[in-house]
């Protein structure tokens, strides 16, 4: 028994480095891991930054957008500062949407101004032509007033002959013209009435408003309130127009 063991012992010495080899060459069994599962990313704060995305705008949701940058632009930097990129960057959208609808800024800022500009309404028969002229003028005057009035200063402050022509052509058509028939109509129903002189009633003496205030406001560089309008009524219109 003794002899075996000996004998044993002898052979896996004389063995050696061979059988370490031999051992190093066997295959190697892994147990594969399960994977870690994936952590998605918090429900609350998922909601909280899809809420906080800008929604994308289309249609006049869209342009209305636009035209809120380009009347922001006018009366902070003047036509000549305005750009599609700024206008497209404050509007939160690209440049390629202004340039679908618009060709130039002429025409963004003419369509801009167009949606603004209240409208010219007929005066309600106050019974006195000298009410009803105050009423259109401080309707005028408000206008004025507003920040598409002062876009309107900036747009004739700033252009040349050709983009001017433009904009009178454009001023002309969409707040004159339609005011100096309100006028008319006042003076016609003030002479049916007895309160204006019937020869009053004329396109030279319905210039006068537009004229005055325009003056007032773009040569002067002055505000047109209340006072002024007054002053205008009863110092300038009433005596022109009374019998």
């Amino acid at each position: 028994m003794v002899d075996q063991l000996v004998r044993r012992q002898a052979k896996e010495r004389s063995a050696g480095p061979q059988a370490l080899r031999v051992e190093a060459q066997a295959p190697r069994i892994e147990v594969e891991r399960a994977p870690e599962p994936t952590r998605g990313p918090c429900p609350v704060q998922a909601v909280a930054e899809a809420l906080a995305r800008p929604a994308r705008r289309r249609g006049r949701e869209l342009e209305a957008a636009i035209f809120e940058a380009t009347l922001d632009q006018l009366t902070s930097g003047g036509f000549a500062r305005l750009t599609m990129e700024g206008v497209a960057g404050a509007a939160r959208t690209g440049k390629a949407a202004l340039y679908r609808r618009w060709a130039s800024k002429v025409e963004l800022v003419i369509d801009a101004l167009d949606s603004t500009l209240p409208r010219p309404t007929d005066t309600p028969d106050f019974g006195s032509a000298r009410e009803e002229l105050r009423h259109l003028v401080e309707s005028f005057a408000s206008v004025a007033r507003s920040r598409a009035g002062g876009a309107v200063t900036a747009v004739m402050a700033e252009l040349d002959h050709e983009q001017a022509q433009l904009f009178k052509e454009f001023i002309a058509q969409r707040m004159i013209e339609p005011t100096k028939g309100v006028i008319l109509d006042i003076l016609r129903r003030g002479a049916e009435r007895g309160d204006v002189r019937p020869d009053a009633a004329t396109p030279l003496v319905a210039d006068v408003v537009p004229a005055m205030l325009l003056y007032r406001v773009k040569v002067c560089g002055r505000q047109v309130g209340p006072e002024f309008v007054d002053q205008l009524v009863d110092e300038v219109l009433v005596p022109l127009i009374r019998t």
